[in-house]
């Protein structure tokens, strides 16, 4: 029951963000005033008075900084711009534009305008003048009981710190960087605190994800206890691996929404970093061997399989599970740490890290397993905060750590965040070499200690060219894009008991394309075994909001073990106007009272932009041993070699001819035959791509599939993934 509520608070987490999005207030945020020049000097408004703000730029060779000076910890409140200088790589630069921001006491949560979409909460995230906060909960390295002790100081701190026109997002190490979204509302990310505050995994003896299972399978302990020591640490070595990956990711997507600052809120008890580590890579016993490519041998069935032959008594995949010590004994996470903190500078991110645990005494618990020494704790111990602590002095943040008046500490991180300096200056060097230029800020007056941002990198001609265009002739981003299809892939939720994909499709109403939804669902096969909760199949119920938030329908479905795929059609009163949808995915074990939850946002575009060839979105279909003898819609974009995978794109207006071949992850070909086809359906075609995965290995792949018609072509991707188990 505990391992649910941890997966029910990262669902919930992953999600909030998006129901803030979609619950947007109607009323448009209040367009900025004409911008003017900005005088030398500027003080706060008065009240009643609005501020003039400043324009500032988007050439190529302007560059924007801000500045946090303070005086014993507090922040300077009356400089000008006459007392600041800028230095890039040490030659004196020349302010160009000048702006003191004091950002408003955080008022009424029904008095904030939020986001209407996803697109419009990155356009918010760009106003220099918005704080951006990310708070990311390392579920990996947070014990159940420091959770409950942070709750109540966090939602106090964030009751604080958001502003107005702050945006906040959450994010977790299970999450990929591109699905987190922005909002300004706090009261829902503080429920959620507030009632899964068991999000922690770490010290747990139950509640491991199958990986580690595996792990523990794999290598069973040769005395007492649970967990023997070389599964232990390829856990602990994995859940590190994940947390850092998933910090670089954040740093380097929130680098690529604005230059200003951003501040990481990491609630986090610290990490060990990992070092290379022989011993664990060593043979395990004297029938081990170096492990290798998945060995090739004859199954049960009498054919030819690869990959797991070698089982333990747990059928667990034995090279597998060497491959991955091998892999894991050869991380090195304190070259990684160090990576990612020089990434995190480059992006102008500061961190804020916050250890949930107070002033502990000890890192390990006393029981059920034996702690270390007590020499050897303490060593953990101070390892773990001087992780802490050299991220946030590292970028210029602030550490709450060895600490039991959390609150104190956290209103050090308010005050440090109310007021800053913009400052803004066209680089004296205007070449387009794309190299890192390291900036620096000093204030004349004596006394003032100044945090500012460190550096960026110069644009290269292309990224130059490219923004000239865009400013130009600005288009609609490509959903169908590789590198958005491939991101897509990083968001499975790997823990996740039902899956789902959404998308659109055309049918022919009177001679003209009607749009509808569909949602394809998946149950884990393995659901009853990881919980017996979900024997009884999964309660699955879709809710569908419009561009004009209102419903459209709602669909109720049972998966069981027997029937565990379903294709789900949206019903709707009328075929469905161009614009945003939201369909909200709420699944539960059959019977239960609480699930979990996530929001798909899909969007219609206008079939007359489309010319004589409309297509929807392509939809992926499975057939193996996993999904039985017929094609069976996939809801999870993982599949097996053993199986087939078809492509399925719905296609209204002109008839044509359709090809496709198959791409790796970085768009080359691959000599794999697909074979298309086509077939008539609901008043249009259906066209399809099919292909064997036997010959392929792990990895992400994609479908290119080229259809043309009278004159017009179309490429249309679709992105899946092969696994080993």
């Amino acid at each position: 029951m505990k391992r649910t509520r941890r997966l029910l608070f990262a669902a919930a987490l992953a999600c909030v963000m998006s129901l803030g999005v979609i619950a947007g207030q109607q009323t448009p945020p209040p367009s900025n005033p004409p911008a003017q020049s900005p005088p030398a000097t500027q003080a706060p408004p008065q009240q009643g008075q609005e501020a003039q703000r400043p324009t500032f730029r988007a050439e190529a060779n302007f560059v924007r900084v801000d500045v946090y000076p303070t005086v014993d910890g507090r922040p300077v409140m009356d400089l000008t711009q006459n007392e600041f200088q800028v230095l890039e790589d040490g030659v004196p630069q020349q302010i160009a534009s000048f702006e003191h921001v004091v950002v408003q006491a955080a008022g009424a949560q029904e008095a904030r305008v939020e986001p209407n979409n996803v697109r419009e909460s990155r356009a918010m995230a760009r106003d220099a003048r918005a704080r951006l906060f990310v708070l990311f909960v390392d579920t990996y390295h947070v014990s159940g009981p420091s959770g409950y002790n942070v709750r109540g100081p966090l939602v106090r701190m964030l009751d604080r710190v958001i502003g107005q026109d702050d945006l906040i997002a959450v994010m977790t190490p299970e999450m990929s960087a591109a699905a987190v979204t922005f909002a300004r509302k706090t009261h829902t990310i503080e429920e959620v605190l507030g009632k899964y505050w068991e999000y922690g995994k770490r010290q747990r003896e139950v509640g491991y994800d199958p990986e580690e299972n595996n792990y523990i399978s794999c290598y069973p302990p040769e005395g007492t206890g649970t967990i023997s020591e070389i599964a232990r640490e390829m856990i602990n070595r994995r859940r590190e691996k994940m947390t850092l990956d998933a910090l670089a990711d954040l740093v380097v997507h929130l680098g690529g929404l604005r230059e200003e600052r951003k501040a990481i809120f990491a609630i986090s008890e610290g990490w060990m970093l990992y070092r290379p580590n022989s011993a664990l890579a060593r043979p395990t016993g004297p029938n081990s061997r170096v492990p290798g490519p998945p060995p090739v041998g004859t199954g049960p069935d009498g054919r030819l399989r690869m990959g797991d032959l070698g089982r333990s008594s747990m059928g667990t995949d034995l090279n597998r599970c060497d491959q991955d010590r091998v892999r894991l004994a050869q991380e090195d996470h304190d070259q990684d740490f160090r990576r990612m903190l020089d990434m995190a500078n480059r992006a102008n991110a500061s961190f804020y890290p916050i250890d949930p645990r107070g002033l502990p005494v000890f890192d390990s618990p006393i029981g059920p397993e034996a702690p270390p020494s007590p020499v050897v704790d303490q060593a953990m111990l101070r390892e773990r905060i001087e992780t802490l602590r050299t991220l946030a002095v590292a970028t210029d943040g602030l550490a709450i750590v060895n600490s039991n008046d959390i609150d104190r500490g956290l209103k050090r991180v308010v005050d440090d965040l109310s007021s800053y300096y913009l400052l803004g200056y066209y680089s004296s060097n205007s070449k387009l070499d794309g190299r890192f230029r390291s900036i620096g800020v000093k204030v004349k007056r004596s006394g003032v200690s100044v945090r500012a941002r460190r550096g960026y990198l110069a644009a290269t001609r292309e990224e130059a060219e490219a923004r000239a265009a865009a400013a130009s002739s600005p288009a609609a981003p490509n959903p169908s894009s590789g590198t958005g299809l491939l991101s897509a892939l990083g968001r499975i939720r790997g823990e996740a008991f039902v899956q789902a994909i959404a998308g659109y499709e055309w049918r022919g109403e009177a001679g003209t394309p009607g749009a509808a939804l569909w949602v394809n669902v998946e149950l884990d096969p393995g659901a009853g075994t990881r919980d017996e909760q979900w024997k009884a199949g999964a309660e699955v119920t879709l809710a569908v909001t419009g561009p004009d938030r209102k419903a459209v329908g709602e669909v109720k479905h049972l998966l069981t073990r027997e029937a565990r795929l379903a294709r789900l059609i949206i019903p709707a009163a009328a075929p469905l106007a161009p614009g945003d949808y939201a369909i909200r995915v709420s699944s539960k074990p059959a019977g239960a009272t609480i699930g979990t939850s996530e929001v798909i946002r899909v969007t219609v575009p206008d079939p007359a932009a489309g010319g004589p060839l409309v297509t929807g979105q392509p939809s992926l279909w499975r057939r193996g041993p996993f999904s039985g003898a017929g094609w069976q819609p996939a809801g999870d974009l993982r599949f097996r070699r053993q199986e087939r995978v078809r492509v399925e794109i719905p296609v209204f207006g002109a008839s044509g001819t359709a090809s496709a071949r198959l791409l790796d992850r970085n768009g080359n070909p691959l000599g794999v035959p697909i074979t298309a086809g086509e077939r008539d359906e609901n008043g249009g075609k259906v066209v399809t791509a099919e292909l064997t995965l036997a010959p392929l290995g792990a990895g992400d792949y994609l479908v290119e599939t080229t259809i043309e018609a009278q004159g017009t072509t179309k490429k249309i991707l679709a992105a899946f993934r092969i696994i080993n188990s």
